[in-house]
């Protein structure tokens, strides 16, 4: 039943907080202390959030119904506008100088850029920016910052022998830069008189074994590894999937369907959907490891908390206990490596189908991005190829 003036005023505060629920997500907050809060609770691409629409008596209910009213309007709009976001801007606003400061422009850039990407990439970032850019860019008017000033900052990492991380960072100022031009904020990005301004970092490739006999002998060390059933059973998968080392970890069992031999997932790093087809020895290992993990949500549970995923240094630790060394031989990283130059090479498969299925961004030649379904039959022909081919190297005499 929606709320009334009488019910709101006769509302007692008790041991514990407790709504009083008005409709379309807007409610009344009873505290514990007497105070009564209004607040709309909303979805935001998929994600849970709580806007504040004031206390009450200040805010009456029909006004607290017409904040609603006016958030549910944003989130109508094509895209939707997040209300809270709107929120926070026009509070800034309320403060003057404060409101298009480098800060409060990067957290409204970041607030819009990472809806779609991962937490642990949006917390990477801004945590970038908390430290090399904010201390003494953060209160500057964004409007007002130059080049040489940018570049100075920049510095700072890269005299401390940061450089890949000083490389990001100014690529970070960058999209806020453009972000601000683009809201009226900023006038022009001054990063892009900074082209050069930084050496271009040393490429580091992961430690990998691309020759076909270094490939067998790692091979058999795999199979004659005795370690958790967890991690042995992620070991022997991890070449023949050649996923990125955190995908592995973190596979779920509703992500696979060992009926079809799929397994499809969303790609955090690209953002997008990717399907592994699954080789017969891939199949065998995982109906192997799931009478263990199977009631759970991940294939490979964590040996301290099986709600949680396997360690992400299980991996690289057993190549360790092997006897290899993951500075310049290989780490769980390397299996992409190694698949990507023997499948190429040895087995003479279409360098394009290769990249699909290691969950690169391919443009085609009209310029389409990756499509996760693109040359699947060729993929689930090339992976069943690459698991025997693996057999073979592993059974070859020295």
């Amino acid at each position: 039943m929606p709320l009334t003036d009488t019910k709101i005023r006769t509302a007692k505060p008790t041991d514990k907080a407790y709504k009083l629920t008005d409709g379309l997500g807007m409610y009344l907050l009873v505290n514990p202390a007497g105070g009564k809060l209004w607040r709309f609770d909303y979805r935001y691409f998929g994600k849970r959030k709580t806007l504040s629409l004031g206390g009450y008596p200040d805010v009456s209910l029909i006004e607290a119904r017409s904040r609603r009213d006016d958030a549910r309007k944003l989130l109508a709009q094509t895209p939707p506008v997040d209300p809270g976001a709107v929120k926070k801007s026009l509070k800034h606003n309320i403060y003057g100088k404060q409101q298009n400061t480098f800060e409060v422009v990067a957290r409204e850039w970041a607030e819009s850029y990472f809806i779609n990407k991962s937490s642990s990439h949006k917390e990477r970032t801004l945590r970038r920016l908390e430290i090399y850019i904010f201390p003494w860019l953060g209160n500057r008017p964004i409007a007002d910052i130059t080049a040489p000033e940018v570049l100075q900052v920049i510095k700072r990492p890269q005299n401390q022998s940061k450089l890949e991380t000083a490389h990001r960072a100014l690529q970070a100022v960058g999209q806020v830069m453009r972000y601000a031009v683009q809201n009226g904020k900023a006038e022009r990005d001054v990063t892009a008189d900074l082209r050069g301004a930084l050496p271009t970092p040393q490429v580091k490739h992961m430690a990998s074994f691309v020759e076909p006999r270094q490939v067998g002998e790692l091979l058999k060390a795999i199979d004659g590894f005795r370690g958790t059933f967890t991690v042995e059973c992620a070991l022997r998968l991890s070449p023949l999937v050649f996923t990125r080392p955190s995908e592995l970890r973190r596979a779920k069992w509703s992500d696979i369907d060992l009926s079809s031999g799929i397994w499809a997932y969303r790609v955090s790093k690209t953002n997008t959907d990717h399907i592994v087809p699954l080789s017969n020895q891939a199949l065998q290992i995982l109906k192997q490891i799931y009478p263990l993990s199977g009631h759970g949500e991940f294939v490979f549970m964590g040996g301290h908390d099986p709600k949680k995923p396997m360690s992400e240094a299980a991996i690289n630790a057993a190549l360790k206990r092997m006897g290899y060394d993951t500075q310049t031989q290989i780490t769980g990283h390397g299996f992409r490596a190694m698949a990507r130059t023997l499948l190429h090479e040895r087995l003479n498969i279409d360098p394009v189908i290769i990249e699909h299925q290691l969950a690169h961004k391919v443009p085609d030649a009209l310029g389409k991005a990756y499509n996760r379904t693109k040359f699947l039959e060729q993929r689930k022909i090339m992976m069943q190829a690459w698991a025997d081919y693996l057999d073979e190297l592993k059974e070859a005499k020295p």
